[in-house]
C-alpha cells in the first residue's frame, strides 16, 4: 500500500479533493529510516459514548459520529439513542419512530401501536440485528432477535422509568427511572445508581460498558453519571444546548490505536528486505501478495514483527471479466449475468479467504482493513464495484471482525460513484513523505463514505501512519 506520485484523468465531472495515490511494486529498504511521531502512553483499548439531544443533535465522546436529525423537521422530539455492535446508531422519536444511521438496520417500531404509555428508552442486542424499546411504566417492546427477560409493567413505581440498556450477552438489561433508581432483569447486574442523590436535573438514560461491568447514566443537562467499569469521557454538563439531552448509547468496539500515536504499515514488498524499527505503536500488515485471493508470503513474520499492536489490511479488487468468478457464496447460486449477485460474492469469498489464511498461521485480528484503491482492475459498472466492497465488509464483520476502509476521496469517488456511505473508520492516504501534512489529514474534509478518519499516511522510507485524536 506504498504511495507514490502519479497523474490520473479524473471522470467527467469529478472532483478531485485528495491526489491519488498507487502502490509500488519493489521492496523497501532500511535506509534513511524517519522516526516516527512520539508514541504516548501504552495502547488500553477504549470505549466511548454518545448523547442525543430531543431535536435529533449527537455529542460523541471517545465515540464515532455517523450523523445526526440536528435541523430537521420531527413530528415528535428524539427520546433516546442505542449502539450497533459496529459504529451506527438509531434514534426513537416519541411516537415510536425509528431513525437509523451508520450500520443500523430497521426491524420494526410501536408506531402504528396503541400504548399506554409513550416509549422513552431503546437498547440493541449484542448481534445489531434487533432491538428492545421500553415504555415511560416499563412496558417492554421486542423487535428482531431481541428476548422478554421481564418489565416494571405491572409495578408502582416512585418515577417514571426513562431508559434502558442491554447486557452484553443480550441475556439481560437494565431499566433506570428519572431520579436514576435501577431495575435489573436477566443476568443485569446493580453496580450504583443516584437514587439517593440530589440531581440538578433528571436522569434521562443509560448505557452500559462494553464489558457489562458498569454503566453510565445522562442527565436532561448531559451530566454523565459513571458506575462500575464504565469510564468518564466527558459531558455537555457546562455547555448552552439548543436543546436538552434524552438519552446516551455506548460505542461498543473500542477504537484500536491511541490518538496522536504513530506506526507503520508493511506488506509483500518488504519480503526479503529488513522491517522498521520500533517504536512503532501502529501497525497495519498486508494479508495479501497485492491482489484478492493471494498470500503474503512474509505475512506470519510481519505480524510477528507487529506484536500485540497488529492490525492487517486486504486488498479489494474489482470482479473478474470471466464467467466463473462469484457464482456462488453468501448471496446464493448467481446466473452468470447477475453481476449484482456475483460481485457481492466475490466480495464475501475473499474475506472469507482472508480470514482462513490468517487463521491458518495462527492470529485473527480484531482489525482489518479494506484497501480500495484504483490500482487493481475495477470495472466501468460502479454497482458491481460497490457489490464487491459490500460483500468483503459483510464478510469480514459476520466473522466479527472490526472494519475500515483505506481510499480517499477521489479514488472511492470514481471507483464506487459516491453511491456507497458504509460508515466505516477510513485510513486516508497523502501521497506525500510530510509527517505534518499526515495530521492535517485528519480533517474531515478528506473523509468519504459517511466514516471518520481513524488514520493518516505519509511516506518517507516506509508507509507511516498516524492516528487521528477522536
Amino acid at each position: 500500500m506504498v504511495i507514490a506520485a502519479c497523474t490520473w484523468s479524473a471522470a467527467a465531472g469529478a472532483t478531485m479533493r485528495n491526489p491519488p495515490a498507487t502502490k509500488h511494486r519493489k521492496a523497501k529498504t532500511a535506509a534513511n529510516v524517519i522516526r516516527p511521531l512520539p508514541a504516548s502512553a501504552p495502547f488500553t483499548p477504549h470505549a466511548g459514548y454518545r448523547l442525543a439531544g430531543a431535536d435529533g443533535g449527537i455529542y460523541a465522546f471517545g465515540a464515532t459520529d455517523a450523523g445526526s436529525l440536528a435541523g430537521t423537521h420531527l413530528n415528535g422530539p428524539i427520546v433516546s439513542v442505542a449502539s450497533t455492535p459496529r459504529f451506527g446508531y438509531w434514534l426513537l422519536a416519541s411516537d415510536g419512530g425509528i431513525f437509523s444511521f451508520g450500520d443500523a438496520a430497521f426491524f420494526g417500531s410501536t408506531g402504528n401501536m396503541r400504548l399506554n404509555r409513550p416509549v422513552v428508552g431503546m437498547a440493541a442486542t449484542p448481534s445489531g440485528h434487533g432491538y428492545w424499546l421500553v415504555a415511560s411504566d416499563g412496558g417492554i417492546f421486542s423487535f428482531g432477535d431481541a428476548a422478554f427477560f421481564g418489565s416494571t409493567g405491572n409495578m408502582r413505581l416512585n418515577r417514571p422509568v426513562v431508559g434502558m440498556a442491554a447486557t452484553p450477552t443480550g441475556h439481560g438489561y437494565w431499566l433506570v427511572a428519572s431520579d436514576g433508581g435501577i431495575f435489573s432483569f436477566g443476568d443485569a447486574r446493580f453496580f450504583g445508581s443516584t437514587g439517593n442523590i440530589h440531581l440538578n436535573q433528571p436522569i434521562v438514560g443509560m448505557a452500559a460498558s462494553p464489558s457489562g461491568g458498569g454503566y453510565w447514566f445522562a442527565a436532561s443537562d448531559g451530566g454523565v453519571f459513571n458506575y462500575g467499569d464504565a469510564h468518564f469521557w466527558g459531558s455537555t454538563g457546562s455547555q448552552s444546548l439548543p436543546a436538552p439531552i434524552v438519552g446516551i448509547a455506548a460505542q461498543q468496539v473500542p477504537d484500536p490505536f491511541q490518538p496522536g500515536t504513530s506506526g507503520y504499515d508493511i506488506s509483500w514488498p518488504q519480503c526479503g528486505g529488513a522491517y522498521p524499527s520500533p517504536p512503532h505503536a501502529v501497525t497495519v500488515v498486508g494479508v495479501n501478495d497485492g491482489t484478492m485471493y493471494s498470500q503474503n508470503p512474509c505475512l506470519a513474520t510481519e505480524a510477528a514483527w507487529a506484536g500485540q499492536s497488529l492490525t492487517v489490511y486486504v486488498n479489494a479488487d474489482g470482479l473478474p471479466n470471466d464467467a466463473t468468478s462469484g457464482l456462488t457464496g453468501p448471496a446464493g447460486h448467481c446466473a452468470v449475468s447477475d453481476i449484482a449477485c456475483r460481485s457481492y460474492n466475490f466480495g464475501a469469498n475473499g474475506a472469507a479467504y482472508d480470514v482462513a489464511y490468517a487463521r491458518s498461521l495462527g492470529f485473527s485480528p480484531l482489525m482489518w482493513w479494506l484497501d480500495v484503491e484504483l490500482d487493481p482492475t475495477w470495472r466501468a459498472d460502479v454497482s458491481s464495484n460497490v457489490q464487491v466492497v459490500r460483500g468483503l465488509l459483510a464478510g469480514l464483520d459476520h466473522d466479527g471482525k472490526l472494519v475500515g476502509i483505506y481510499s480517499n476521496t477521489y479514488q472511492w469517488g470514481v471507483i464506487t460513484g459516491n453511491t456507497y456511505n458504509p460508515a466505516t473508520p477510513i485510513w486516508v492516504p497523502t501521497g506525500d513523505n510530510n509527517p505534518a501534512l499526515a495530521r492535517s489529514f485528519c480533517d474531515a474534509s478528506h473523509a468519504f463514505g459517511d466514516g471518520q478518519i481513524w488514520l493518516t499516511q505519509w511516506t518517507v522510507v516506509y508507509d507511516q501512519d498516524y492516528a487521528c485524536p477522536i
